[in-house]
C-alpha cells in the first residue's frame, strides 16, 4: 500500500511545469497491455499483465497492475484457505516492472492498443480512480476476478463492451482444469492435487472471453480484436514489441492426458490389495495391509479435503466435486478391517465387507454418470485410478468374508 500511496501523491502534486499521465492531453498518451509470462513459482506459473499509460512528452510510463496481494497482512493464511483473498491494484512505472520481470527469466511484451482520445481519457481517469486506496482493494477469485480479468474489464468498458462481444462469441481452446493442468504441469504433485480438488465449474464449456482469465490467453485474443465502425474500423492492437525474452522453459501447448498414468498406477495398487483373495501367505497379507492402509487414508483424506472445500470454503471451483463418489471419509471405516487380515483366521466380520462394497459401488455409479453426454466434470482419470482398487478391496473382504 505505500507504494500505491507514494505513486499517487507524486502523481497528483507533480508541478504543472512536468506534465506527465495526470493531467497530459489525451492526444498525448499512448495505452498498452504489458504482458509478462509464466515465472517458475507455482503462483507465477499463470503469468501477469498491466495496463500501461504513458505520456510521450514527459515520457512518464506507469503500468497499473491488480496482482499485489500480502502474505503478512492479519489472518492471511487462514482466509486465503476459506477462500476469502483480498488483493489490491497498484502502479509501478513501467521500467522497474520490465526490470523485475525481465530478471526473473520471464518474457515481457508491450502491445500498442490503437485507442482514441476519449477512450485513452476513459481509460487514464479509471486507472487514476481505482488506484486510489479506498478503490484498490477487491476480493481475488483464480478464474473469475483475478489480475487479467480486471485489466480485461477496463478495457472492455473503455471500448463500449466490443472487447466482450468479440471474445464472447468465439469458443475458448480449453477448459479452467485444462488450463490449469498445462500451466502447473512442471510441479506434478500439485498438478495432481490441484486437478482432483477441481468441481465441474472447472469443466464448464469456454468461450475466448471467460478463457481470458489468463494474461497469455488475453494477449493473443485481443490481436484478432476490431474497433471503430466503418471508415474507422482498425485491430485493437497496432504494434508490439518484445522487452525481454523467456529464459524459462515454457509450459506446454496441451494439458497432460492423466488417464492412462493413473490407470496404471491404480492397476499397480490393485494387484497387493486382490493379493488376500488368493494367497494366505503371511507375506502377501503384509504387503496388503501396507497397500490397503495406503490407499484408504489417501481416499479418506482426500474425501474430507474435498468435503472441506465445499462446505467451509468460498472455492466455489472446488464445490460439488463428483470425485467424492470415488474418495470419501468411509475409506476410514476400512483401516481396521485391513489390519484384522494380519493374522490368518481372525473374523472378519460384516462391516468392512458392507464398506467395500458401498464404495466399490460408488465409484463404479461415479463412471456409469460419464456415459451421460451433458455430464459436467471430467474426472475420469481419477475414477480409473479409484476404481481397480476398490474393485481388489471388495473381491478380497467378501472372499476372506466367506
Amino acid at each position: 500500500m505505500r507504494h500505491a500511496l507514494i505513486l499517487l501523491l507524486a502523481l497528483c502534486f507533480a508541478p504543472l511545469s512536468r506534465a506527465g499521465i495526470v493531467d497530459a492531453p489525451a492526444s498525448d498518451l499512448d495505452i498498452s497491455l504489458m504482458t509478462y509470462g509464466p515465472g517458475d513459482i507455482y503462483w507465477e506459473r499463470f503469468g501477469h499483465d498491466a495496463l500501461e499509460v504513458r505520456d510521450r512528452v514527459s515520457g512518464e510510463a506507469i503500468a497499473f497492475n491488480y496482482g499485489v496481494f500480502d502474505f503478512d497482512q492479519k489472518g492471511f493464511i487462514l482466509n486465503f484457505a476459506r477462500g476469502i483473498m483480498a488483493y489490491r491494484m497498484d502502479a509501478e512505472t513501467t521500467q522497474s516492472d520490465v526490470d523485475f520481470y525481465a530478471g526473473e527469466g520471464r518474457y515481457v511484451r508491450r502491445q500498442h492498443l490503437s485507442l482514441d482520445d476519449a477512450q485513452k481519457d476513459d481509460l487514464r481517469r479509471f486507472m487514476l480512480w481505482n488506484v486510489r486506496p479506498e478503490n484498490a482493494g477487491y476480493h481475488y477469485d483464480y478464474y473469475a476476478d483475478n489480475c487479467t480479468t480486471r485489466v480485461r474489464d477496463a478495457l472492455d468498458a473503455a471500448l463500449g463492451g466490443a472487447l466482450g462481444r468479440q471474445l464472447g462469441a468465439r469458443e475458448g481452446g480449453m477448459t479452467y482444469r485444462e488450463q490449469t493442468a498445462r500451466l502447473m504441469s512442471n510441479q506434478a504433485w500439485l498438478m495432481l492435487g490441484m486437478d482432483l480438488g477441481l468441481g465441474p465449474y472447472a469443466d464448464q464449456p469456454m468461450t475466448a472471453w471467460k478463457e481470458a482469465f489468463l494474461p497469455m490467453v488475453l494477449e493473443d485474443e485481443i490481436r484478432h480484436v476490431r474497433i471503430g465502425e466503418g471508415d474507422d474500423a482498425r485491430p485493437l492492437v497496432d504494434g508490439e514489441t518484445t522487452l525481454a525474452e523467456a529464459r524459462l522453459v515454457p509450459p506446454p501447448e496441451q494439458a497432460p492426458d492423466l488417464r492412462w498414468p493413473l490407470l496404471l498406477a491404480g492397476l499397480l495398487l490393485a494387484i497387493p490389495l486382490a493379493l488376500p483373495a488368493f494367497s494366505r501367505h503371511r507375506v502377501a497379507r503384509g504387503v496388503f495391509v501396507a497397500a490397503g492402509t495406503l490407499f484408504t487414508v489417501f481416499a479418506g483424506l482426500a474425501g474430507l479435503f474435498m468435503l472441506g472445500l465445499w462446505t467451509l470454503t468460498l472455492h466455489r471451483s472446488a464445490w460439488g466435486n463428483f470425485n467424492l463418489l470415488a474418495y470419501q471419509p468411509l475409506a476410514f471405516l476400512l483401516i481396521p478391517g485391513i489390519w484384522r487380515l494380519r493374522r490368518a483366521g481372525r473374523p472378519m466380520g460384516r462391516f468392512a465387507p458392507r464398506i467395500a462394497a458401498l464404495s466399490f459401488a460408488a465409484a463404479v455409479i461415479g463412471m456409469l454418470l460419464h456415459l451421460w453426454p451433458d455430464f459436467p466434470q471430467r474426472n475420469m482419470p481419477w475414477l480409473l485410478f479409484a476404481l481397480p482398487c476398490w474393485a481388489a478391496l471388495f473381491v478380497t473382504f467378501c472372499r476372506r468374508h466367506d
